[in-house]
């Protein structure tokens, strides 16, 4: 008797085995309806969370797609032209929950409330370029949803740079306030400027490392936004697929603005092109300047092309 007494005790005292992330992994996909559902259980009680049901049965729920980034790379093309799917609903303006501390403090009440209402069959995504290159994020989104599909587009990583720099440039003079030449940024002591931010963002392999210590490849799916420019449908197919959806979107959704240079929307007979602030020209960069920046991006694209398992058609890069 007393030995199956000590034996029930040691059972009940027995430590709870916590499986690895890679054995998290190896589970049966959960639906997103229910990562949702034990979401919202779990922390119902801490940030009293009500239910955003709206009369035609629509309702506010949890992301199952974000798209990462990267600035600049062709992110609000890609949501624009993924929304043109029935079964997807996007937030319209970056939320930026995960990344700026003010927001992931606020909790999931505060960023399910951020999201569109959407029916049960619809996906609903939201964009936020900046979540990419943040270190905390990757950790942040798998702690919400480990089975999230996440959707990345690059560009050539030097043509980001430049569209970064614009970006910028831009920014000021709307607000009339002087802003350096591009030169200024990229050069310093005769070199170029590897600490300028907007190099760091075009780094891929070391923030697609990042990511990779949380989400297996498979879950991260990789948009050419180079090809996205030139002829959007073919990677629009393969978002399709990678997300499950019904084919749906098709060639004749896409039209080229000879204007605007570049590819607009047709949906339903409706034409939208996106924003004057998109396609702008980049400034002019000496070419010996831009040698530069080819090289030196030429073993970093290395690199995550050996992470991913793919090649990109890049300047910067020339097969050995």
């Amino acid at each position: 008797m007393a030995a199956f007494l000590l034996g029930a005790v040691l059972l009940i005292v027995q430590p709870q085995i916590v499986p690895s992330r890679s054995a998290i992994n190896l589970k049966a996909e959960t639906s997103p309806q229910s990562v949702q559902r034990e979401l919202l259980k779990k922390t119902s009680q801490k940030n009293d969370f009500k239910e955003n049901i709206h009369s035609n049965g629509s309702c506010r729920q949890l992301p199952q797609t974000i798209i990462i980034g990267v600035r600049k790379g062709g992110t609000r093309a890609l949501l624009e032209m993924l929304s043109l799917h029935p079964d997807i609903a996007a937030a319209e303006s970056e939320v930026h929950f995960f990344d700026w501390e003010d927001h992931y403090r606020n909790g999931l009440q505060w960023y399910i409330n951020q999201m569109p209402f959407s029916y049960p069959h619809q996906i609903t995504v939201e964009k936020t370029p900046a979540y990419f290159t943040s270190p905390k994020v990757p950790e942040r989104v798998y702690n919400m949803n480990q089975s999230m599909r996440l959707l990345l587009i690059l560009r050539d990583p030097s043509e980001r740079v430049l569209s970064d720099y614009t970006q910028v440039f831009y920014n000021h003079m709307q607000k009339h306030k002087p802003y350096p030449s591009i030169e200024q940024f990229l050069i310093k002591d005769g070199e170029l400027n590897v600490d300028y931010k907007a190099i760091n963002r075009s780094l891929y392999y070391i923030h697609m490392q990042n990511w990779l210590k949380y989400f297996p490849l498979d879950r991260i799916h990789i948009v050419d936004g180079d090809k996205l420019i030139k002829d959007p449908f073919p990677e629009i197919e393969k978002v399709e697929r990678f997300l499950k959806l019904s084919p749906q979107i098709n060639a004749s959704n896409f039209y080229f603005n000879k204007t605007k240079g570049f590819y607009c929307l047709r949906d339903s007979g409706r034409e939208r092109c996106l924003h004057e602030s998109k396609g702008r020209a980049h400034p002019q960069v000496d070419t010996r300047l831009l040698e530069k920046l080819h090289e030196y991006f030429h073993e970093p694209n290395k690199k995550f092309f050996e992470l991913v398992g793919r090649t990109f058609d890049w300047h910067s890069f020339v097969a050995s």
